[in-house]
């Protein structure tokens, strides 16, 4: 039987939350949240695009993963920032998982003092505390995955990110979490074409839940997998789906300065 790395990884989590709950205060928190002004609106930013009918990048930052190891050698996510921004990507996603993606959260205030552009911090989220640790950082949106919360965990914290004028991307990669997913009315839901557990990919994914969603108030996401501007358009024209989470596809192609443009 495949080994559940999103377990693997939430069970990690989990020690290092308590561990530095012990040394940060929420107050604190609260006190850097209150003197950072960089925010900007995550889901409104998406929204605008939308109404014009055009398509929205969502832009991955991150070093490594495990389904593909090292994905950036000299990885500098201010220097990849700055490439996406003058490419005029939507946003950006952030990857802050320490142990298993090498990220940090410190990358997402360097980046906010780089660019102007809307931050997604792609983590673990399973304890409100992690929602105010992002903000603080300067984090515009949360993700709170279904595979790997309950559903009262996942209340939990999408009402604290509202309550913090956060967005949220509910993300979801079967159609029991899409059905879950429908009573986050402000949520963004991004449809993973990534199992988390096995980390295995099918765009098809897509294809097989979109139709579960399509009533759903808010700008719905393509995420994982897609691998170049004719995948992309395809989605497009099959669900009407118009914002992209793109990660090692754009990641590999920096170098080669060929980041395929559809905006």
């Amino acid at each position: 039987m495949a080994e559940n790395i999103l377990e693997k990884i939430i069970e990690n989590k989990k020690k290092k939350i308590d561990l530095l709950k012990k040394s940060v205060s929420l107050e604190i928190l609260k006190l850097k949240i209150n003197e950072n002004k960089s925010f900007i609106n995550f889901k409104q930013t998406i929204e605008n695009n939308e109404s014009k009918n055009k398509i929205s990048i969502i832009a991955e930052i991150k070093k490594a993963s495990p389904s593909a190891g090292i994905i950036v050698e000299n990885y500098n996510p201010v220097n990849i920032a700055e490439i996406y921004y003058k490419n005029k990507i939507t946003c950006l996603s952030v990857l802050t998982e320490e142990d298993f993606f090498l990220g940090n959260l410190l990358h997402i205030s360097k980046i906010k003092q780089a660019v102007r552009l809307p931050i997604l911090c792609k983590d673990f989220f399973i304890d409100k505390f992690q929602v105010y640790l992002a903000k603080s950082y300067g984090a515009d949106a949360i993700l709170i995955i279904l595979a790997g919360v309950s559903d009262e965990v996942a209340n939990i914290l999408y009402e604290e990110a509202t309550k913090l004028n956060m967005s949220v991307i509910v993300e979801v990669h079967n159609v029991e979490e899409a059905k879950r997913a429908l009573k986050f009315n402000e949520a963004l839901i991004g449809i993973n074409n990534r199992n988390l557990k096995t980390l295995k990919t099918e765009i098809n994914t897509t294809y097989d839940i979109h139709n579960v969603l399509e009533k759903h108030s808010g700008p719905l996401i393509s995420e994982s997998g897609i691998k170049n501007k004719d995948e992309l358009l395809e989605i497009k024209n099959k669900t009407n789906i118009k914002t992209f989470l793109i990660g090692e596809s754009l990641l590999k192609n920096l170098e080669k300065n060929s980041i395929f443009s559809v905006l």
